[in-house]
């Protein structure tokens, strides 16, 4: 799942389970991902491993079709590769420059520089490699080269000079035929007092991906060790936003760097030490389909519902309907993510960020089983299997003296952004809908039967969250409660209904009381029927 840190911007992707790419990539040696080629049929690598000429070479990789397992590495050989350190390599959007470091290669300025090879056409072989000069290159250290599609910006690590041990920084030229300019750093939105390394900026120019660097200091809000991070913009003249972890798909406790996407934006390649790898400095290569979130108002299909959020932002940079070009998107809700919607009509959807989901069309039984996991629910007292009263198939009716559901622990708040949706009719004011025992009443109503949420941040200044809309009138409403890191908003019917904004929320990762308030209280049981609780692990538009 993505989680984006701070801002309203909204995850519109995740990611598949990774594999590893076997032992004909991966050996005891190091092993690193550097470049997929546009056709996504070249791997460019580099590796320490033998047969190469120094003590780290580039290699290629290649494969007959997509479809196809990566062939053996052929060594790109020299002039390129020399007796000297040779990695991280980078191909222009017109394949004729390769980027790539050395260190100390003679020629250069100290430590780690960066070059560039050129060639005439893709088919001939790579030319000698050019020093980038001083305006790039200084007597410490630059690395992670990466060029926009139009050529005019390189991206690239600077250990001096910045915010922390290692910087992104950017040099710009005006044409491809002028000299690189001063380089700038990208600032303290993307840098930190940590490490920002391992560079990688998307085909589009949209997407600039990166990981902290071994012996640097860690980011906060990662997951152990070096994890991979995201940082986007909705145009090349568009500042770079927050950096998002790249979630617990992808990062582990383990070691795990390097994100690399394939040019078309359907893959993610990264380096991971995670259990059950071939070895080596950097751990393994892996691979992780890159998957669009499609069900945008997470109710479970594609369909007409869908189709309304995105007419409704048609022209904003609003990332939950940003899905085309697939999957990353390209700022604007457009045409283009109108097609991919097409594409998935009247599917049901698979949704690998819904943590959890009671249906509730038991028909017998004291449990409601959770379709999503194995976090079902345990039903107490007068509750009643209601199998065609439901809006969607069936519901549990409460009676408002004793009847309501137990879960155990689903989500704790504090931990970034999520989604909870449930389906209600009845109830009166005060009772509660959803809570987490013993901390928040999630989902309830007050005084008035109004939509409420007692979930909120710490410290004094901080209270409920009060709508106008009542939900206690005997009708079918669809309720949800989103929190996208920095705004609680409050949804009826598929309007938000009320919305602020809290430095983040009071953690909790205790279960779920459905149907009662979170101290279990006389009078806060709620009297009526309650259908398809979901809750999500992103932000949707229920």
């Amino acid at each position: 799942m993505i989680i984006f840190g701070g801002g309203r911007a909204k995850a519109d992707f995740t990611f598949g389970e990774p594999v590893n790419l076997g032992s004909t990539l991966n050996s005891p040696s190091s092993d690193f991902t550097d470049f997929i080629s546009t056709d996504g049929l070249e791997m460019y690598l580099c590796s320490d491993r033998s047969g190469g000429y120094g003590g780290v070479d580039i290699w290629i990789s290649r494969r007959s079709t997509i479809d196809e397992d990566w062939g053996t590495p052929e060594n790109l050989g020299p002039p390129v590769n020399t007796s000297y350190y040779d990695y991280e390599a980078y191909i222009s959007s017109d394949c004729l420059e390769l980027y790539f470091v050395s260190f100390q290669r003679p020629g250069g300025h100290g430590g780690d520089d960066i070059w560039v090879s050129r060639r005439q056409s893709k088919e001939a072989v790579w030319g000698t490699p050019v020093n980038l000069g001083p305006e790039v290159n200084s007597s410490t250290n630059e690395w992670s080269p990466s060029i926009s599609p139009n050529g005019l910006e390189l991206y690239f690590v600077r250990r001096s000079g910045g915010y922390g041990s290692d910087d992104i920084w950017v040099s710009r030229r005006a044409t491809t035929n002028d000299p690189w300019g001063e380089p700038v750093n990208l600032g303290p939105i993307v840098n930190s007092s940590a490490s920002e390394s391992m560079t990688f900026l998307s085909s589009d120019g949209l997407s600039l991906f990166f990981s902290e660097d071994t012996g640097a200091p860690i980011r906060p809000g990662g997951f152990g060790n070096l994890d991979g991070w995201l940082t986007r913009r909705a145009s090349v003249s568009d500042p770079w936003g927050t950096p998002m972890n790249l979630g617990p798909i992808v990062n582990t406790s383990s070691l795990d760097c390097g994100p690399r996407p394939s040019p078309d934006g359907s893959m993610l390649y990264f380096c991971s030490e995670r259990p059950g790898g071939y070895g080596g400095a950097w751990g393994d290569i892996y691979q992780s389909p890159i998957i669009p979130l499609i069900d945008l108002n997470a109710d479970g299909i594609v369909n007409s519902g869908d189709m309304c959020v995105m007419v409704n932002h048609w022209g904003e940079n609003y990332s939950l309907c940003d899905i085309g070009p697939t999957p990353l998107g390209d700022g604007i809700v457009d045409v283009d993510d109108l097609v991919v919607l097409s594409e998935h009509l009247f599917e049901k959807v698979d949704d690998p960020t819904l943590v959890a989901h009671w249906p509730l069309d038991e028909a017998e039984g004291t449990i409601a089983y959770d379709s999503a996991g194995v976090k079902d629910a345990v039903i107490v007292g007068g509750a009643t299997w209601q199998p065609s009263g439901g809006q969607i198939d069936g519901a549990l009716e409460l009676d408002g003296v004793d009847g309501c559901a137990i879960t155990n622990p689903v989500l704790n708040p504090a931990d970034g952004p999520f989604s909870i949706i449930a389906w209600v009719n009845g109830g009166a004011p005060g009772q509660v809908i959803v809570s987490q025992q013993g901390a928040a009443n999630w989902l309830t109503t007050d005084a008035d039967g109004k939509l409420m949420t007692e979930l909120k941040g710490a410290g004094r200044s901080t209270g409920p969250l009060f709508s106008e809309t009542v939900i206690t009138d005997g009708n079918w409403h669809r309720i949800g409660l989103v929190w996208d890191g920095s705004n609680r908003t409050l949804y009826v019917d598929g309007v938000a209904v009320a919305e602020d904004t809290q430095f983040g929320l009071d953690g909790s990762i205790v279960g779920l009381y459905i149907g009662v308030d979170k101290n279990y209280a006389a009078g806060t049981f709620f009297s009526g029927l309650i259908d398809d609780v979901r809750i999500y692990n992103r932000i949707v538009s229920p």
